[in-house]
C-alpha cells in the first residue's frame, strides 16, 4: 500500500513538473518569437493604420508599400550583395583557416602547441583597443577596402577551441593508417580530418556566419566613405538613426503611377529589420542538426 501511494505521488509530481516545464518553454518560446512577430505585421500593415496602434500578431490593413519603399533606395540591393559576399567569402576564409590552426595545434608533435595556443587565448581576454586596432588598419592599407571585413577576423579563438577539441577527439588510427600511406600533413587535413570534422565546422559556420552578416561597425570605422561597401547592416543602423532623429526620408514618397504613398519611420524600420534578418533565419535550420552535435563536443573537450 505504501508503495502505491508513493508511487502514486511521484506520478502526479512527475506530471505536475511536466506540465509546470512546458508552460515555462512555451512563455520563453513566445517571449523570443514576439519581437519578431510583431515586426513582421508591421511590415506589412499599412503605415497610416499603424499609427492607431494595436498591431500584435498579423497585419490589419496588408500592404508592400512599405517594402517598395526599402527596395526603391538605389544603395540596398548593393548594400545586400556587399552583405552576402562578405558573409560568403568571410565565412569560408576563416573556417578554413581556424580549422588548419585547429588540427596544428591538436598535433601531439607539434612541440609549440601548447605555447601557440595560450598566445591565441590571451587574446579573448585582452586587445589594444579601438584606437590602435584602426590606425593597424590603415598602416596595413585596407581603409576603405572589401578585405577588412575578411583579414582582421579570420582567426576566432573560440572557434579554434570547438574545431581542435572535435579533432582531438577523432580516432588517432585514422590519421596514423593514412600517414602510413604515404599522406602528408596537407592531405590528411583535407581529406581525413575535413570530412570527419563536419558537426564542428558547420557549428563555426553559422558563429561565423552570422557574425559577418550582422556587422556594421566595421563598416562604420573603416568603409563609412565608401558607398559601394555599405553593407545591408548598416544601412538598417542608417534607417534607425536617421528615423529616431525625425528627419527620415521615408515620410513620403511617390509611386510608379505618381500618388503620394505613406511610409512612416516605423514602418521603415520593421521593414528594414525583417530583410537585413530573414536571410540568416533561413540559413540556420539547414545547420542546426551539426550545430546542436558540434556545440555538444565542444563544450564537453573544451
Amino acid at each position: 500500500m505504501l508503495k502505491a501511494n508513493s508511487a502514486r505521488s511521484a506520478s502526479i509530481g512527475d506530471r505536475l513538473f511536466d506540465a509546470c516545464n512546458y508552460i515555462f518553454m512555451l512563455l520563453l518560446v513566445f517571449v523570443t518569437l514576439y519581437p519578431f512577430i510583431n515586426m513582421f505585421a508591421l511590415s506589412f500593415n499599412d503605415a497610416n493604420d499603424s499609427i492607431r496602434g494595436d498591431i500584435y500578431f498579423w497585419p490589419r490593413e496588408w500592404t508592400l508599400r512599405n517594402y517598395a519603399f526599402v527596395f526603391s533606395e538605389s544603395n540596398v540591393f548593393y548594400a545586400t550583395f556587399i552583405s552576402a559576399a562578405r558573409t560568403i567569402v568571410g565565412t569560408a576564409v576563416s573556417v578554413f583557416c581556424t580549422a588548419m590552426l585547429a588540427y596544428a595545434i591538436s598535433r601531439p608533435e607539434y612541440k609549440l602547441r601548447k605555447f601557440i595556443a595560450i598566445t591565441f587565448i590571451f587574446t579573448m581576454y585582452f586587445s589594444g583597443g579601438l584606437i590602435p586596432n584602426y590606425l593597424l588598419i590603415k598602416e596595413l592599407g585596407m581603409l576603405n577596402s572589401f578585405w577588412v571585413y575578411i583579414i582582421p577576423g579570420i582567426i576566432g579563438v573560440f572557434n579554434m577551441i570547438v574545431i581542435r577539441s572535435f579533432i582531438e577527439g577523432l580516432p588517432e588510427g585514422i590519421m596514423e593508417s593514412a600517414k602510413m600511406d604515404g599522406a602528408g600533413d596537407l592531405t590528411t587535413f583535407l581529406r581525413i580530418v575535413l570530412p570527419l570534422t563536419l558537426p564542428a565546422l558547420a557549428t563555426v559556420s553559422l558563429f561565423v556566419a552570422v557574425y559577418q552578416w550582422n556587422s556594421w561597425f566595421d563598416v562604420f570605422l573603416y568603409n563609412s566613405s565608401r558607398h559601394d561597401l555599405s553593407t545591408l547592416q548598416y544601412e538598417l543602423v542608417k534607417i534607425l538613426s536617421t528615423s529616431d532623429t525625425g528627419s527620415s526620408a521615408a515620410d513620403q514618397y511617390a509611386d510608379a503611377q505618381g500618388s503620394a504613398e505613406i511610409v512612416t519611420p516605423t514602418s521603415v524600420r520593421a521593414t528594414m529589420t525583417i530583410v537585413a534578418s530573414l536571410p540568416i533565419i533561413m540559413v540556420y535550420p539547414f545547420l542546426q542538426k551539426y550545430f546542436v552535435k558540434g556545440m555538444i563536443v565542444g563544450g564537453v573537450k573544451g
